[in-house]
């Protein structure tokens, strides 16, 4: 849920749901927002396509991801590194 930047790539923290491709992971990314009249603040989420090169993270683990440039027609992201293993 944090979003820090390094110069001016945005780097996200996020959980794996799906390893099932070669060298690509889906992340979910949680977020919340302020609604924009009634100020609650509520959750989001978003799935992002992340170049993992090594194949290493498994579904359930919390990563760090930054932007980076195009992969692929979907993958703008790459693993950053891994903070917590899923048990």
């Amino acid at each position: 849920m944090a979003e820090a930047r390094t110069g001016n790539r945005r780097v996200l923290t996020g959980t794996v749901i799906s390893s099932n491709m070669e060298k690509t992971v889906i992340v979910e990314v949680v977020s919340l927002k302020a609604h924009p009249v009634y100020r609650k603040r509520y959750r989001t989420t978003k799935k992002y396509y992340v170049h993992d090169e090594e194949n290493q993270c498994n579904p359930g683990d919390k990563i760090t991801i930054s932007e980076t440039r195009p992969l692929s027609k979907t993958k703008r992201w790459r693993v950053l590194d891994i903070v917590e293993r899923a048990r």
